[in-house]
């Protein structure tokens, strides 16, 4: 124990440290692994990507995690096992990669875990008025520790909660820390399963920086692929651009409460469910709309609710500049949409800020692994409306 204490005093004092940041989103793709060497911390923090892959998970992983996920009935011994499950995969997955490249476990400083999330519940979403913000993730980080020799830093959401926030989005901090500019208000979209954005005013104050979910992002895309299709995705948005859109089924889904809702704001898989879709699919007066009609309405309600978000957004008056990331940006259909919807915004690849987008989450929780061993948490500074904490749980190898 005193060792591994010691070693993170010498990692706190390193000019560069090496972290492996790690990413499992909602669409269970895989788990997105980034080695990054950081110096600094804050606003001065550089970040440069040595490496990045996504290591897919097999059929049989991704059903094991369906079972639980975003379900309010669970098989608790299950859940209790499948905790450290998603530990163990994890860190066979990273192992695999650093055999593959030659990189001993003591060349790598941190490993940034984010976890599974399983279930996320907001009292927004949760409608419990005498129940706090909740939020869960699995894949415990002593496990991981444990299983590559190497420090691990997991369950950033929790710090979050605690400070009055609803543990998401987290990507503000490293977003404020890496791509503030003065030259334009910059608005970095995460399409994931969950669609979320943050907001960086040109005038970088950070009292006005923020960042918050629009509503479904590819989450009803991928289940529906898989239902209606058999695949895993739309690629390319193929099966969107093969229907038409129903627009009185789309306007059906944009009444939902939560598109209303101010920011910030937080939801996930649990409330826009593929229930959620059905029930409002039914109401078609003409019957079930063919499959691809249902992709069309479906990938147009990703693009609408994400352009009416950014559009509530005032700026301060620079050029507004949109960056994508996530799975969503790789669907050009949606993306085609978004441009029509925005049409006076320069719309961009993450890739343009010097980080790829689909690395980008995973190197954001690199950041804030880093945040969490020499950042200087500051209660008096707000990002987004909740105190600037230092999140995640230290678990040693020893």
């Amino acid at each position: 124990m005193l060792s591994d204490i010691l070693k993170l005093a010498h990692i706190a004092q390193k000019p560069v440290r090496n972290i492996i940041g790690l990413m499992s989103g909602t669409s269970l793709d895989g788990l997105d692994m980034a080695i990054c060497a950081i110096r600094n911390g804050g606003k001065k923090t550089e970040v440069n990507l040595v490496h990045f892959e996504t290591a897919p998970y097999d059929a049989e992983f991704k059903a094991e995690i369906r079972k639980v996920f975003a379900q309010k009935q669970v098989d608790f011994q299950f859940l209790s096992i499948l905790n450290v499950l998603i530990a163990e995969k994890h860190a066979a997955l990273i192992n695999t990669m650093l055999q593959r490249m030659g990189i001993q476990p003591h060349e790598i400083d941190l490993i940034a875990s984010h976890g599974q999330t399983l279930m996320h519940a907001p009292r927004s979403q949760h409608q419990q008025d005498h129940y706090p913000n909740a939020t869960l993730q699995m894949g415990d980080g002593d496990h991981i520790a444990r299983r590559t020799g190497i420090i691990t830093i997991s369950d950033f959401r929790q710090k979050h909660l605690a400070g009055g926030g609803e543990g998401a989005p987290l990507a503000l901090y490293g977003d404020y820390f890496l791509f503030s500019s003065p030259d334009e208000d910059r608005f970095l979209l995460n399409i994931g399963g969950i669609g979320n954005f943050t907001y960086l005013p040109a005038n970088g104050h950070a009292s006005d920086v923020f960042a918050t979910d629009t509503g479904p992002g590819n989450t009803l895309l991928d289940a529906f692929a898989r239902r209606l299709f058999e695949v895993d995705y739309d690629a390319n948005g193929a099966q969107a651009a093969a229907g038409v859109v129903d627009q009185g089924l789309l306007e059906i889904f944009k009444s939902d409460p939560f598109f209303a809702l101010p920011f910030p704001k937080t939801t996930g898989p649990e409330q826009f469910s593929t229930a959620w879709a059905d029930a409002v699919f039914a109401q078609h007066p003409k019957g079930q709309l063919n499959p691809f009609n249902q992709m069309s309405t479906l990938n147009r309600l990703s693009a609408e609710t994400i352009a009416d978000a950014l559009n509530r957004v005032q700026g301060t008056g620079a050029p507004k500049a949109l960056y994508l990331s996530g799975g969503g940006a790789g669907n050009q259909t949606l993306v085609q949409h978004l441009k029509q919807l925005l049409p006076d915004w320069k719309i961009c690849p993450m890739r343009d800020l010097g980080i790829p987008g689909d690395a980008k989450e995973a190197v954001l929780f690199a950041v804030l692994a880093n945040e969490t061993l020499i950042g200087s948490a500051a209660p008096d500074l707000k990002l987004g409306g909740i105190p600037y904490l230092s999140m995640g749980k230290i678990s040693l190898p020893g």
